[in-house]
């Protein structure tokens, strides 16, 4: 449970430092869009790396949690562009964007966390 809550925190920190960079050079449309995309992204990210946690001793539940994992995340991208195609509002585009690039760096994340947890139940 702690390498969860450590993921989840570290998913938070790297997305808040991502939007302070990035807010001086968004529009009022790429501010709202990269804040509904950090709204889906922390969520999503931090209930897959927890399932994988759960399920990391037992073979092929871990195996349909990655894949499940995977495939949440590329619905939640597909719905959310068909959403904001469908409502044609101005973040669209930088929600999209930015759910995808959200997705992509936290998932580089998952491994070091991943490796933690394995390594202090080894030494326990």
């Amino acid at each position: 449970m702690r390498a969860s809550f450590k993921y989840a925190s570290a998913c938070v920190i790297l997305v808040s430092t991502v939007l302070v960079g990035l807010w001086p050079f968004l529009d009022d449309a790429g501010r709202s869009g990269t804040l509904v995309a950090a709204a889906l992204a922390i969520p999503v990210q931090s209930i897959a790396f927890w399932a994988l946690i759960r399920f990391r001793a037992e073979v092929n539940r871990f195996l349909a949690v990655w894949i499940g994992g995977t495939l949440v995340r590329m619905a939640v991208i597909g719905i959310g562009a068909v959403i904001a195609t469908k409502s044609s509002a101005d973040f669209a585009i930088p929600m999209l964007l930015a759910l995808a690039g959200f997705f992509f760096g936290l998932m580089l994340l998952e491994p070091f966390y991943f490796r933690t947890q394995s390594s202090e139940t080894v030494r326990a």
